[in-house]
């Protein structure tokens, strides 16, 4: 098929127990096309540990009920439930308070109720400064706000090797700079920022720092303290929980700042027929119902995760990602978008002669599963040339033998084309 050395299929040289973490996510043992199922596609939305899958089957079995106002003991147990679900997030994210983290359906409803609040405050003028690097979650709520306020957008530019340039940051920043939003980890080259330049930088022009934490919480310990941000989201489907929720953290001054998103029960303090006052946050950012189970279940997956050695997974993904390049050097039809010194393990890459969606189809055939099209970055696309390309991102439950299966089945996929 090629002459690229073959390695053992084992991670019996790593300290790191990749069998007993596969052991705990049960879709891993099923087939795709006849193939094992290789599943590269973490970044977009991780797998569901059995952590997760069992809190929330079991709360809905044994204890369910709305939260917060009922006076029955399911309401009770629920409640407390949930609320221990902000106590696992601001212990993952080192956060002071409880009342610092605010649940969403997600990093991009967290990033739009930052960018709806504050957008009441500024003034056609004022200036936000994101990134070429970013996900569409962190432009286009910014962009509403030059669209409906005339705010200014500004970008940062991106490197060569995927990164983003903080050189060219503080030429950007000035007295009319009210916002630098950019992202903790490139969810298409895998580049990590320098969050406290970022921060100290903007800091220096009294700009609010947002962090889009999507990418980066699943692979760094992160600590908001450390970092001193005045908002970091981050979504939970991507940390092994469930769909439909995330989180935001928020400094406490940061937070009392801001007009409620949206309204309904929950988060009011009182409701007269001519006044209204909101509660204090968290709960004067969350409306209505919350996603009661979707708070548990991400609650068990971070729990699990913390009691992990997260610098031992680091170290895992990093081989794999190594071993994946090493096998697919030397094939001059193979690029990698991004080689960031220190980058996570996210491999974007283009095949020459073959559209990225063909190329996520023939890794289908073997049972491989990557993302295939812009990543939601088209800025970042059209930085790099390209309209499209392929993404196998690497996570703590793949092995190197699907590493080894990933750049087997690319080459296999090349040869469709030549």
């Amino acid at each position: 098929m090629d002459d690229a050395p073959h390695f053992p299929q084992t991670d019996a040289k790593t300290a790191f127990d990749v069998a007993a973490i596969r052991a705990q996510f049960p879709i891993l043992s099923r087939q795709v096309n006849g193939k094992p199922l290789v599943y590269l596609d973490s970044a977009a939305s991780s797998q569901k540990v059995r952590a997760c899958i069992d809190a929330m089957v079991h709360s809905m079995e044994h204890s369910y009920s709305n939260v917060h106002r009922g006076l029955h003991t399911l309401a009770n147990e629920t409640t407390e439930a949930y609320e221990a679900a902000r106590r696992s997030v601001a212990r993952f994210l080192n956060a002071p308070s409880v009342d610092q983290i605010v649940f969403t359906k997600g990093a991009t409803e967290a990033i739009n109720l930052v960018a709806s609040s504050l957008g009441l405050q500024l003034q056609a003028g004022d200036e936000i400064v994101v990134s070429e690097l970013e996900h569409h979650a962190n432009i286009i709520p910014w962009h509403f706000l030059r669209e409906r306020k005339g705010v200014v957008l500004k970008f940062l530019p991106v490197k060569d090797d995927g990164s983003l340039d903080l050189d060219a940051l503080p030429a950007l920043l000035g007295p009319k700079t009210k916002v630098v939003a950019l992202t903790h980890m490139s969810n298409v080259t895998g580049a990590i920022s320098d969050t406290a330049r970022i921060v100290a930088t903007a800091k220096s022009v009294g700009a609010l720092t947002l962090l889009d934490g999507c990418q980066a919480a699943v692979h760094l310990p992160v600590d908001v303290q450390a970092i001193d941000c005045d908002f970091y989201v981050f979504s939970s489907h991507k940390l092994f929980g469930p769909t439909g929720i995330g989180a935001l953290y928020g400094k406490a001054e940061a937070l009392a700042a801001l007009a409620p998103y949206q309204g309904g029960g929950e988060m009011i303090g009182s409701v007269a027929m001519d006044a209204i006052t909101y509660a204090d946050p968290p709960h004067r950012f969350e409306a209505g119902t919350p996603p009661i189970l979707e708070a548990i279940g991400m609650a068990a997956a971070l729990d699990w995760l913390m009691q992990q050695d997260r610098a031992a997974i680091l170290a895992h993904e990093d081989a794999l990602y190594a071993r994946a390049v090493e096998r697919l050097a030397g094939h001059n039809w193979f690029r990698i978008l991004g080689d960031a010194p220190g980058k996570g393990a996210t491999l974007s890459f283009t095949v020459e002669g073959a559209h990225a969606h063909d190329i996520a189809q023939l890794l289908d055939r073997y049972g491989v599963a990557v993302r295939a099209g812009t990543h939601c970055a088209e800025p970042l696309m059209r930085r790099f040339g390209v309209t499209s390309s392929a993404r196998a991102s690497f996570a703590l439950y793949n092995t190197l033998g699907e590493a080894d299966a990933f750049a087997d089945a690319l080459i296999k996929a090349r040869g469709f084309f030549a």
